[in-house]
């Protein structure tokens, strides 16, 4: 079983989401439900959670706020908040979970697979990163939290020359040449950078960094050649959203 602990002030949410699990996750055992997030500290140190579904707008303390007392924490981290742009592209930056409310039940399903696969819980960088880009709203994001087999890798995003599929992994490779194995498919990877128009699928296999093209050659769709010396095949379908970038 899966101990968790719901922390969010609506108390419509908290009950939505434990019928959601009882109905959809029954390997999740909900042992507390908090509507303060002062007291989830207690509930937290009671509990030892494996899980926390966390709400980010609550008053007094929100859940980033929270989330800075508990460090360095042993469980795993589910973000539930309405949409907020902002705060939504901080934690796909810190290769952080969310789920948007309302929450749909195959969304809660796949995010609670994903915590019983993970190794580890979030690491300190990851938080650090998550942060350093909600304390810093005017900065631009430039940091990425990579999960890699061996814990995560920070990434400036203008190092990365291009991304490419292998099964449910991606090889990053980067200006210095070096490669980063990432626990993410490409699909994760590019969602994580969907706000840079500066990197574009070209294929179903490549994720490019339009920034670090050196030559296109032409082709029924034609390849790419890079900064690094790398070539990238580029598919028929995707031919024209890359050339409207030349």
């Amino acid at each position: 079983m899966i101990k968790a602990i719901i922390i969010d002030d609506e108390i419509h949410c908290l009950d939505t989401l434990n019928i959601l699990l009882t109905d959809y996750c029954p390997e999740v055992q909900v042992v507390e439900q908090c509507v303060l997030a002062r007291k989830a500290i207690g509930a937290i140190e009671k509990h030892k959670p494996d899980l926390i579904f966390l709400d980010i707008e609550m008053p007094a303390m929100n859940g980033f706020e929270l989330l800075e007392q508990l460090v360095p924490f042993s469980f795993s981290l589910i973000f539930t908040t309405s949409y907020d742009q902002y705060a939504i592209k901080a934690i796909k930056f810190s290769a952080l979970d969310y789920l948007l409310k309302p929450i749909d039940p195959k969304e809660l399903v796949a995010a609670v697979q994903k915590v019983r696969t993970k190794k580890h819980p979030p690491s300190l960088e990851q938080f650090q990163v998550l942060l350093n880009h909600i304390q810093h709203k005017e900065a631009n994001f430039n940091k990425l939290a990579v999960p890699t087999s061996e814990g995560y890798e920070l990434l400036l995003v203008t190092d990365i020359v291009r991304c490419e599929a292998d099964d449910n992994y991606t090889h990053v490779f980067l200006k210095n040449k070096k490669k980063i194995t990432a626990c993410r498919t490409l699909k994760e990877i590019e969602e994580q950078l969907d706000s840079f128009a500066s990197f574009l699928r070209v294929h179903h296999s490549y994720l490019v960094n339009l920034n670090e093209i050196s030559r296109y050659i032409r082709g029924e769709g034609g390849y790419l050649i890079m900064s690094d010396g790398s070539t990238v095949n580029v598919s028929r379908s995707r031919k024209d959203a890359l050339l409207k970038f030349f």
